[in-house]
């Protein structure tokens, strides 16, 4: 039996509708069993619906990779990447050894090291990730790959927790490295399993990408047993091993015949689907804009391609010349489109399907009605209503909360980073000027300084994870310029922005194991940084009177505003306070802080609202009452 995705009736509860017979069956699943049959079903029939596994997609490509084999796997969190590697450390650890990196590049310069010895190996992270993975990535192109070397990179269609919305299929091309680009949750794991092949095959690195929607959409996958490979060992192979100029000129001709055999190899496998249907129109679609397309035209003709790069031409040729019409369906960049028109087919897709965004069964209904594929539903209301308005704040009693409120009382311009503390750019705290990428606040500080055009106190903030990823050469620039800047590490002891993911300054490996722990006062000092003072964050005075400190030192300065985050790894909670509306003057000080826990009470004074705490979100950090100028906050005790 062949089962399509499971839809949610109520609870625990999942249906399954067999993709052949069209009987529906019902249960619940609970580690992987289903019971309370409605149906009768024969044995065959039970141990085809058991065997299946509700998974995310993220899971999926973890199964994938532990079936393929895989021995070593290093990631940095990011979402919606992050759970892969989470996942993977779930098995053995005699199967795969799991560990997180200090970032994308040396996440995979670790798997790359595996490769070359034969192992097979894996690393994840999103799109911007591998931003900062692509300077290894476009040598080991050339280079190829001696143990599969696979790369799980997850883009975020509809910028639901990025700083922009790139396409990897762009890069992949760019690299001339074979993306794979599964549609669901099975196909995750099944293209997963399936790119450690094709890297040994045709030796090269190999992208799978998924996407937000399908990395953490759960759907019904069947799962395999692990697969043992024999070991490989290091290749002696000077030319190839080696990018230098010499080798990397008679290496590229080489890529270029890879990426026609890749084009064959695609052409010519089960991967490449062909769903006949009426010829007046066809669709050719990939990843899962193919769950959009079949759902809103499921009896159409369709070519459904496993990857964007290499093109399967001579596939994408015979169902072209089989249609009258060829509309492209494919989220973001117009990739599939172009290589379309290159070929001189006559292709239609982004004028009816919108280049920014994630696509959803709606907006492709609407597409295929402007493409005159469908007639416009007259039964369709638009909602009128509009969302109320909700944006992200930081938690109740988050440590940063007193670092950005002492930023604003000195009036500094701030660079921002990449993490929780970037909700400092939002009302109320608004106190950051600048946010780029990854590991860049302190080297636009140093810009900052240099120009000379600032004259008020240059700060930039940084969190821990993201120091070890890529703060700590843009500090050696700092001090090598002798500029005049102020660095705030915010340390919560965790990946907090990801979901509470261990890194070198936590002590933890990723199975819980207790590791070396990265000292952050000593690698200051270590570049050459004299001005060092570590401050506790929940302390808003000190902090505020530090911070004054450092920004009059003439260099290098570093504040560590040192509290672990209030979520993670354990959800830490205090006794709760509560206002004394009998001292309260509705003065707002509070306020300032953007707490969650305090909103505004019904009773007035003098005309303006008094405050209330709600004591099931007061975590009990008490700066609220530290700002509080008459000492109308305390414990509910009290």
């Amino acid at each position: 039996m062949v089962f399509d995705i499971p839809r949610v009736t109520s609870g625990n509860t999942f249906c399954w509708r067999c993709g052949v017979c069209g009987v529906w069956w019902w249960g619940t699943s609970l580690g992987g069993k289903s019971v309370n049959y409605q149906d009768k079903a024969s044995d065959i029939e039970r141990q085809a619906v058991t065997s299946q596994y509700p998974m995310t997609g993220n899971e999926a490509i973890a199964q994938g990779a532990w079936e393929a084999g895989v021995k070593v796997a290093v990631a940095y969190p990011g979402t919606p990447s992050t759970e892969i590697l989470e996942a993977l450390g779930t098995y053995p650890a005699s199967d795969v050894d799991a560990e997180w990196g200090t970032n994308e590049k040396t996440s995979l310069d670790a798997a790359i090291g595996a490769s070359f010895c034969g192992a097979r190996a894996f690393t994840a992270m999103k799109h911007v990730g591998l931003n900062v993975a692509s300077d290894s990535l476009m040598s080991q192109s050339y280079i190829g790959a001696n143990g599969g070397l696979v790369l799980a990179v997850c883009d975020d269609p509809g910028i639901h927790s990025s700083q922009n919305e790139q396409d990897t299929r762009l890069f992949a091309r760019f690299a001339m490295v074979p993306v794979l680009e599964p549609a669901d949750a099975q196909e995750a794991l099944d293209f997963t399993r399936i790119a450690f092949d094709i890297s040994e095959e045709f030796d090269t690195p190999v992208i799978v990408r998924s996407t937000t929607r399908l990395s953490h959409t759960r759907s019904l996958v069947r799962r395999g047993e692990r697969l043992e490979h024999e070991d490989k060992s290091f290749i002696e192979d000077f030319t190839k091993n080696v990018i230098i100029p010499a080798h990397a000129r008679i290496r590229h001709p080489q890529v270029i015949e890879r990426e026609r055999k890749l084009g064959v190899y695609f052409d010519e496998c089960d991967l490449t689907q062909w769903h006949e249907g009426p010829s007046d129109v066809g669709i050719v679609t990939v990843g899962p804009a193919y769950a959009y397309v079949k759902e809103i035209l499921p009896d159409a003709t369709i070519l459904k391609l496993p990857s964007s790069y290499p093109l399967a031409t001579g596939a994408v040729e015979r169902f072209c010349a089989s249609v009258e019409r060829v509309i492209v369906v494919e989220e973001l960049e117009p990739l599939l489109e172009e290589q379309l028109k290159v070929l001189g087919i006559a292709v239609e897709g982004k004028e009816f399907f919108p280049r920014a965004g994630e696509l959803s069964p709606e907006i492709v209904r609407r597409g295929f009605e402007a493409a005159g594929v469908l007639e416009t539903s007259a039964s369709a209301t638009p909602l009128e209503a509009e969302p109320m308005a909700r944006p992200p704040v930081l938690c109740a009693g988050c440590p940063h909360i007193s670092s950005y409120l002492a930023l604003r009382n000195i009036n500094a311009r701030v660079a921002g980073d990449i993490g929780c503390y970037t909700l400092g750019a939002i009302e109320p705290l608004q106190a950051i000027d600048t946010c780029v990428a990854m590991g860049a606040s302190i080297g636009n500080a140093v810009g900052m300084a240099k120009a000379g055009t600032e004259t008020r106190p240059i700060v930039a903030t940084i969190g821990d994870s993201t120091f070890l990823h890529a703060g700590i050469p843009p500090l050696i620039d700092a001090v090598y310029s002798n500029v005049n800047i102020t660095v705030m590490l915010l340390d919560n002891h965790i990946t907090a922005m990801t979901g509470g993911q261990d890194h070198a300054a936590t002590g933890r490996s990723l199975r819980g194991e207790v590791t070396h722990r990265i000292d952050f006062n000593e690698i200051c000092r270590a570049v050459g940084v004299k001005w060092i003072k570590t401050v506790d964050s929940y302390e808003i005075g000190a902090m505020t009177r530090t911070l004054r400190e450092a920004v009059e030192f003439k260099g290098v300065s570093v504040i560590i505003s040192d509290r672990p985050c209030v979520l993670d790894p354990v959800k830490l909670k205090g006794e709760a306070l509560a206002v004394r509306t009998d001292k309260c003057t509705a003065c707002q000080s509070c306020m300032n802080l953007g707490c969650p826990a305090l909103s505004w009470d019904d009773e007035m004074y003098n005309g303006y609202h008094r405050i209330r705490i709600d004591p099931t979100a007061c975590v009990g950090c008490a700066m609220c009452s530290q700002v509080c100028p008459v000492d109308g906050i305390h414990p509910v005790a009290q």
